[in-house]
């Protein structure tokens, strides 16, 4: 017997979803930051789950921005699709962050579990910042405002508790052949991840009032020609005011040097080649704001999305990566 379907990570900012996402399919799939809002739209991660060399499932995960109040329309995107993602899958993993206070916000999500109509699993992360002896009063709490499925206290940093997880996960999921070939990683483009890891280094290196106005597009990416050739890549910080310019380009350039040293590091990483990277500043004045740029950036309206295992492989850069890449 296999079971295979789809899971949705949803949380508030910086519950740990992504690294838990990261972890969970052992490969690096969304970045990471302490910087809230780090996600900006719905990730798909592929785990082929094996017990003695025989395929037992395939749990794909769907990571989603955090749920919070949205005060741009590129937040509306992301909450929308957050919201969506927890209607289109088969059990919710609602991740709360163990060290945090609950809150109006804490509420407001569990609000949405019942909006979404299915099976939810509460998994309490960043459990390594918590004396054990105050974990059962907050799981208390949370089994006092919901009856869960499940609840799996878990540390996406240390690994603690993802074994139980991941099969508790699913003993959810409907009984089915894998949805995705034994490779498959994630539906995220090529050239969406290579902008998503310059972008994680701006966010890395950059003030903490920056990151929310800065997003990163690819303008070409030129594939090798040959097996261990060059990539490159030529990307676009935008940032929406002068002043904020500047910044990403540090003193004589020392700056964007810094962010495309680290990012190139990341992307040879993970593409397993040479990288050449070309990082360009441009200002883009209210980009937020900007339905068309929205839409140049990848960020979702909240609509219905056709399923990645029917989906085709889009053009150069465009498909989606397969384990190995």
């Amino acid at each position: 017997m296999t079971r295979s379907g789809f899971v949705s990570l949803l949380g508030r900012p910086n519950a740990g979803k992504s690294t838990l996402l990261n972890k969970l399919v052992g490969a690096k799939v969304a970045i990471v930051s302490d910087k809230p809002q780090t996600t900006r739209t719905r990730i798909l991660g592929v785990k082929h789950v094996e017990q003695d060399g025989q395929v037992t499932g395939q749990i794909v995960f769907v990571d989603t921005p955090g749920v919070h109040r949205p005060l741009h329309r590129m937040n509306v995107r992301m909450v929308d699709a957050a919201v969506q993602a927890a209607r289109d899958v088969d059990v919710v993993c609602l991740v709360a962050d163990a060290s945090e206070r609950t809150g109006a916000g804490t509420k407001y999500v569990l609000d949405l579990l019942d909006q979404a109509k299915k099976p939810a699993v509460l998994v309490l992360n960043k459990i390594d910042l918590v004396a054990k002896h105050k974990l059962l009063p907050i799981i208390d709490w949370y089994r006092q405002q919901r009856d869960f499925a499940d609840i799996i206290p878990v540390s996406a940093l240390t690994g603690d508790g993802l074994d139980r997880l991941e099969a508790v996960l699913l003993s959810h999921l409907p009984e089915s052949d894998p949805l995705f070939p034994d490779d498959y990683l994630t539906d995220q483009p090529e050239r969406t991840l290579a902008a998503e890891m310059v972008r994680e280094q701006v966010l890395a290196h950059t003030r903490d009032e920056l990151p929310f106005s800065t997003a990163v597009a690819v303008d070409q990416f030129e594939e090798p020609e040959t097996t261990g050739g060059l990539l490159r890549l030529f990307c676009t910080i935008y940032v929406e005011s002068d002043s904020q310019k500047p910044i990403v380009i540090g003193r004589a350039g020392d700056m964007i040097k810094r962010i495309g040293t680290a990012a190139r590091l990341e992307l040879e990483r993970f593409f397993e080649t040479k990288v050449y990277l070309d990082l360009h500043v441009k200002v883009k004045p209210g980009w937020r704001e900007d339905e068309r740029m929205l839409d140049t950036l990848g960020l979702e309206k909240g609509k219905p999305r056709k399923s990645p295992s029917r989906a085709g492989r889009a053009g150069r850069g465009g498909r989606g990566a397969r384990r190995g890449k």
